[in-house]
Parts: structure tokens; sequence; C-alpha cells
């Protein structure tokens, strides 16, 4: 963060006096106004609901140019490293800053790999939720659970603990996911393979019974792959700032972990491939693609409730990097899969069509996302709509875990604690009940 030459002025037609505010540069992207001391030389704060202009921190992990479509995991751009990089490859540059060399990657992943086992008593901690229980409130639980079983790494103010902390999380995720699954249908648990890559390893956690050989598809290890690197990170979002938040308090990381993971849980947010195949299937019982003319009517109708689920975004003012990249690793999948007919593949792509030439949508810059295809390749590797955003929570555990370490390594940071425009009762006396 480098200081600029210039300065922002505040001035008031009350006749109060004006206020000159330091301006900053970051390395790209837009200038911020410096008002830590605002408070203190005008006695008012800034409003600011959704933080849509507030900079809440400095980082250096994720950069996003909404008007570009640009993505960049520490610089590298989105599209680089889903071709050119596997996930654990992309978790070490999240958290290092550096792609990793060959040495450097050996040992990363060794590291992960002989983390990946639970503590058994996990099993039971399941057992105290219903079989039908929504993955994410499991998750929250499981997640959350963690810092029981392991004291040895809570200090979110020492660093070496912070290590440990991360390498289990991302090591273990996928364990837990995975066990939250075989629970919902009934089946054992498999325990990790050492001999397995990260996502073949979960592939098999998620897909293998002790009845036969599983071996993981590498079509379908790759796709799933990219989806973990495509969500890996996406700057300050609603959870990685709920993870900050929950964090500045001094909270153990795996708390502060399980806050991402219940605000992930929102359709808004995390859920919204969930919600989006939800979408797709609704419009396939009404009638499919002939139906497609209607539901978009029902959407610009602001009366009827009815919701595009998948386009636009609330940072992206042009196509989202990630959705090209899933579109591919889509057509992929099915292709290998034969499934050259799927209706609502075919669903998606006239909707998307009709998305990207009907004015309404191309006004406001309603281009699909990633959440518009995600959900169809999980679909249609086997994965249960129910477990998409858990799925989520897998990839960007990394992204929280970075996030969370960057900010209680920055010297500037402090507890979180927003202000409010306050528009309650004013002071007023209690009346005794008689006279109430």
């Amino acid at each position: 963060m480098k200081l600029a030459d210039n300065k922002a002025t505040l001035s008031f037609s009350s006749g109060s006096p004006s206020v000159e505010l330091p301006v900053y540069h970051g390395s790209t992207g837009s200038d911020v106004i410096d008002i830590r001391k605002l408070y203190a030389q005008t006695g008012m704060f800034t409003y600011d609901p959704g933080f849509l202009s507030t900079a809440a921190c400095q980082s250096s992990i994720t950069y996003i140019d909404g008007d570009k479509g640009e993505l960049l995991y520490r610089g590298y751009p989105i599209e680089q490293v889903a071709t050119q990089c596997d996930f654990l490859e992309t978790c070490y540059l999240i958290l290092n800053g550096e792609l990793p060399n060959e040495q450097q990657k050996e040992d990363f992943v060794s590291l992960v790999t002989n983390h990946t086992m639970v503590n058994e008593q996990m099993q039971f901690f399941l057992r105290g939720f219903r079989r039908d229980a929504h993955p994410m409130a499991v998750m929250t639980g499981l997640v959350g659970a963690l810092s029981a079983f392991y004291h040895d790494s809570i200090d979110i103010n020492n660093a070496r603990h912070r290590e440990i902390s991360a390498i289990r999380l991302i090591a273990k995720m996928p364990t837990l996911v995975a066990m939250a699954y075989k629970y919902s249908i009934g089946q054992l648990y498999m325990y990790p393979k050492n001999s397995l890559s990260y996502t073949g390893n979960f592939m098999h956690m998620m897909f293998a019974t002790p009845c036969e050989e599983y071996v993981p598809n590498d079509v379908l290890v790759r796709a799933m792959d990219r989806i973990f690197i495509l969500h890996a990170d996406h700057e300050q979002n609603a959870s990685t700032s709920t993870v900050r938040l929950c964090g500045s308090s001094g909270t153990n990381p795996f708390a502060a972990i399980a806050a991402g993971v219940a605000c992930l849980w929102g359709p808004a947010h995390g859920g919204a491939n969930e919600a989006c195949l939800n979408m797709l299937e609704e419009i396939q019982a009404m009638g499919g693609v002939a139906k497609i003319g209607e539901f978009v009517t029902k959407v610009k109708d602001k009366n009827s409730g009815v919701k595009l689920m998948g386009f636009g975004h609330r940072v992206y003012k042009n196509y989202d990097p990630r959705a090209t990249l899933m579109q591919e690793t889509c057509r992929e999948v099915l292709g290998y899969l034969g499934v050259k007919n799927d209706p609502l593949l075919e669903l998606a792509m006239a909707l998307e069509k009709v998305a990207l030439e009907d004015e309404y949508f191309v006004s406001r810059k309603l281009y699909p996302n990633v959440d518009f295809y995600s959900g169809i390749v999980q679909r249609a590797i086997g994965i249960p709509v129910s477990l998409f955003t858990a799925i989520f929570a897998l990839a960007r555990t990394v992204g929280w875990i970075a996030q969370l370490n960057e900010m209680i390594a920055d010297p500037e940071y402090k507890i979180g604690r927003p202000r409010q425009l306050f528009t309650g009762a004013i002071r007023r006396e209690v009346k005794p009940m008689a006279m109430r």
C-alpha cells in the first residue's frame, strides 16, 4: 500500500471545516480513501450497506477486475492456473504466494496426504445428526468440532499453530465431506488412500465401497480438480469476510473456518450452484426448452418472485472467467460419459442463448457465472445436489485459511467492529406496569 500524492477533501454544506483524507494506491485496481480518522475529525461515520464501496483490509492473495472479467491468484490468471496446475499446487500458491518447484510440491503433497485421516470419534459425532440432515448443517458441526480434537493447534496468534491447522483443514475437508455423504446414504465410511491424488482420494472416499475395487476415472478426477481450483479463493466475498471478522476476535482457526462454512450455505453465495440446478429442474418439470420463454417472462416481472439463478455476479460486470473454463469441463465430462442429449444441458444452453441475446439481460450484464455450469458437471459425476455447497466449502477452505493468516500477520489488524446508522427509539423511561 503506497500513499498517493493527492488527498481527498471532504467538505460540508453546513459550514463545518473541510477534512483532508489520505489516498492510497494498491499494486493495481482502485485507489482507496483512508477514513480511519473520520469519526475523530468529524464525529460522523460512513454509511455503506453491504460494504460495496469499503475496503476492510489490504490483501495480496486474489485480485478481481469485474469490468474486464479478470481473476488472478497471486498475480496468475485463473485461465492459466486452472489449465496448468492441479489443486494442491494452487493451494501452495494461495498459502505461500508462489508456485512450488518440484521438491516443494512433493513435500507439500506428502504433508497433506499424511493428514487426511480424521479422529475415529468423528463417526460417533456424525451419528448425532439425522441421516436426512443437509450436508452443510453437518459440515458446520464437523469443522467446528475439529477444535475439540486438535488442542495443539488452536492458538490463532501462534504462526506454527496456524500452519498446522492449515494443513489439517485442507487435508481433512475431503474426508469430512465424504463422511457426511456416506452417512446420508447409509454406507460405510471409506478411509483415505495415500496412494491416490488429493482429488482422486476424494472420489474414492465418495464412491468406493468395501464390496469391490474402485479406480477413480482420470477425466472425472480432472473435472473435480478444476472445480476445486476455480473455487479456491475469490477475494473479499461474504464468507471470506466472515472468516476474517470471526478470526479478528482471536478465536481458533477451526471455529473461524466453521463460520465461513455457515455463511457459504446461503443460496446467494455458495448455495448458488445448488439453487441453479434446482431452477433448471423446475423448468424441465414445467416442459423444458419449450417453456423457457414463459420462464424468462416471469423473471422479468418483479412481482412474480421468480429469479434467474446462475447468471450475473456482484463483482463481475463482464463474463465470469471461471464460467468459460467450467463450460469446457462440462462439455468434456458429458462427452466422455456419452451424455450427448442431456436434457438439463440442452436446457442450460438454450437459457444461456436467450440470456445473452435478450436486451433485458444484456443491458443488466447478466452473464452466466461459474455456478451455471458447475452444478451440471457435479450432477453428471454422480454428486447429489445437496452436496454441492459442501464441495464448494472444501475447495474454498484454502482461501479462507490464507485470508485468515494474512489478517493475523497484518500489524494494522483490529477486531472487527462495524458501525450503524441508528433509527430506533431515542432515550425514554420505563413506566410502571399499571401505566403501560
